[in-house]
């Protein structure tokens, strides 16, 4: 398929950060809720048009994100900012109503295999499930984004057909959701399949608003994130530093890396609206509340305007 789309350099590309959920949700030692919330702060004066905050699933579940309600009531909500959560469920949605959240994140799998392992149900049970979701949401007047899993790619069934992946979005659509996340979960995912989906679900469903979630597994995140911009998309989500990755997905790392992205796309002349040197900031000190060095190969080598002394002449 031939693209005749190319992004023009006065339209907005809108970045979502998820590593307060996505990112954190998978670490072991458990971060102080004050931490998560004076990094949502930061990040909040950051440009971002969404962040996804946390999750409201099981505390069992996903010990983590225990203190959902407390950082939602925690952080300082800044005008222009979404604040966005995942909802596994309506009990998870009543908590979330509870503490005005701007958007339910509804999550199911394209897979049929993945979203047993991940959810430990069937698709149609999912979709029966996350459709009493919509209606709450709906009659409390709150904006819904379905986020569908591995709608590229399952590492347990293989790629993922696009008839398949077109089945569950029509099926959502008609629900009066606002919009819909496509996820390359796994880090399946190839440029030119990006492409073809991209062209694909925006020329059926022009009104939704698209949303694109790559995984660098494969060393193609930026490189799938690209085909989508010219493909027409103008909402990514990203994870600061790269933290996060599926744990049904072997060897996977984490999301395409906020800070590269943004980087990238800045110095392409496109319009993020993101402080970069505020997410470089935010990215080395998110290393000392995980304990670790995060993926992010910027925040190593610094951005491209970096200017070294040259060495000395013997």
């Amino acid at each position: 398929m031939t693209s005749h789309l190319s992004p023009s350099p006065h339209k907005r590309i809108y970045i979502q950060e998820v590593v307060t959920r996505d990112g954190f949700q998978a670490e072991s030692a458990f971060i102080p809720t004050e931490e998560k919330i004076a990094l949502i702060d930061r990040l909040s004066n950051a440009g971002y048009a969404k962040i996804e905050v946390s999750s409201f699933t099981s505390p069992k579940a996903i010990p983590m994100l225990a203190d959902a309600e407390a950082v939602m009531q925690g952080i300082n909500r800044v005008p222009g900012v979404e604040y966005t959560v995942l909802i596994p469920n309506l009990k998870g949605a009543e908590r979330a109503i509870a503490v005005g959240v701007d958007e339910f994140n509804l999550v199911m799998s394209v897979s049929e295999t993945h979203n047993q392992a991940n959810l430990k149900m069937g698709r149609e049970d999912s979709f029966k499930g996350l459709s009493s979701v919509i209606d709450l949401a709906h009659s409390n007047k709150i904006a819904v984004n379905i986020s569908l899993s591995t709608s590229f790619g399952c590492p347990m069934s293989g790629i993922t057909p696009l008839k398949e992946l077109m089945h569950w979005i029509d099926r959502f659509s008609e629900k009066g959701i606002r919009g819909i996340t496509v996820c390359d979960t796994t880090g399946m995912a190839n440029p030119a399949q990006v492409q073809e989906v991209c062209e694909t679900v925006q020329a059926k469903h022009p009104n939704l608003q698209w949303t694109l979630h790559f995984h660098n597994t494969r060393g193609m995140g930026l490189a799938n994130a690209l085909a989508a911009v010219h493909s027409g998309i103008d909402r990514f989500d990203s994870s600061l530093g790269g933290l996060g990755g599926c744990p049904y997905a072997p060897g996977a790392t984490g999301n395409i890396c906020t800070e590269e992205l943004v980087h990238m796309l800045d110095l392409m002349g496109l319009k993020t609206h993101m402080q970069i040197d505020t997410l470089l900031e935010c990215s080395k000190d998110l290393q000392n509340i995980v304990g670790r060095t995060l993926p992010s190969q910027l925040l190593m080598a610094g951005k491209v305007d970096r200017v070294y002394k040259a060495p000395c002449q013997i």
